[in-house]
């Protein structure tokens, strides 16, 4: 009742989401038929209107076509189709692009940002690439070892981040002015053996000894953003973030002042 439904995915490779043996238009009417009641008539009828919707040309004639007859990135769009078909509360995307080149991952990325609007879905976009999570997201939550480390706006993370891990992912993007790529030391922690405390500590170089000791609660930085760290308890040391960091942070509260956001790159 609810997966399909309420709730649908895109997963990262369309081939292995699509079924090889049956016709594109009967994979996107499917959940109508199944979730809705539809008629297998008005299931392939809004199946046609779904493929003209995420850009497949000659969308009568390729209806009957297969998985294989199609590339990678117009399989990507069936797979969004059928995703969007019931028109779902919430869409988890789970690295829909990572499989595309770059040229077709923009065009994808733009089209779920429309479908977005007009279907009035949530989506969830589950990614690594912090350039897309720049482009698509209003908010965002920063995971490490299967838990949530800090979450905010989208602005709020780029420019104001307060986490050593967030500080580690951001100081790690090349930009245009930078010469060599920072990296982030160590490894992520076996999950079959967590460690005790905050499970970044270790490859955090401003780690304290209650970092190993006790996981951090939330701290409230705004009513919108909140981080796990005990840097930001009371008495807590001051540190000095990486120079983009601060840079960033700059940036952002100069453009507050004049009412100004920048945009987030």
């Amino acid at each position: 009742k609810i997966r399909g439904n309420e709730i649908s995915m895109i997963f990262q490779d369309p081939m292995t989401s699509l079924d090889p043996t049956m016709k594109i238009g009967q994979q996107i009417a499917e959940p109508l038929i199944k979730h809705k009641g539809a008629s297998k008539k008005e299931a392939w009828a809004k199946a046609l209107e779904m493929m003209k919707a995420v850009g497949i040309p000659n969308a009568e004639e390729r209806i009957n076509q297969y998985p294989h007859q199609f590339s990678g990135g117009m399989r990507q769009r069936i797979v969004i189709a059928i995703a969007l078909i019931c028109e779902p509360e919430i869409l988890l995307a789970d690295e829909p692009t990572t499989a595309l080149d770059v040229t077709v991952q923009a065009e994808i990325l733009d089209l779920m940002k429309d479908l977005q609007k007009r279907v009035k879905t949530s989506i969830i976009f589950i990614t690594h690439d912090l350039g897309v999570v720049a482009g698509m997201a209003d908010r965002v939550a920063v995971m490490y070892a299967g838990e949530f480390l800090e979450f905010g706006g989208v602005d709020e993370i780029f420019y104001d981040p307060r986490h050593p891990y967030t500080w580690g992912l951001i100081n790690s993007m090349p930009t245009l002015n930078s010469d060599t790529l920072e990296s982030i030391p160590g490894t992520p922690p076996n999950l079959l053996d967590p460690p005790k405390g905050d499970p970044f500590a270790p490859r955090n170089k401003y780690a304290m000894k209650i970092d190993v000791e006790r996981k951090p609660p939330f701290f409230k930085v705004t009513d919108t953003h909140y981080a796990a760290t005990w840097l930001l308890a009371p008495g807590a040391p001051k540190v000095e973030p990486p120079a983009e960091i601060t840079r960033r942070w700059k940036k952002y509260n100069l453009m507050k002042q004049e009412d100004k956001l920048p945009e987030v790159n």
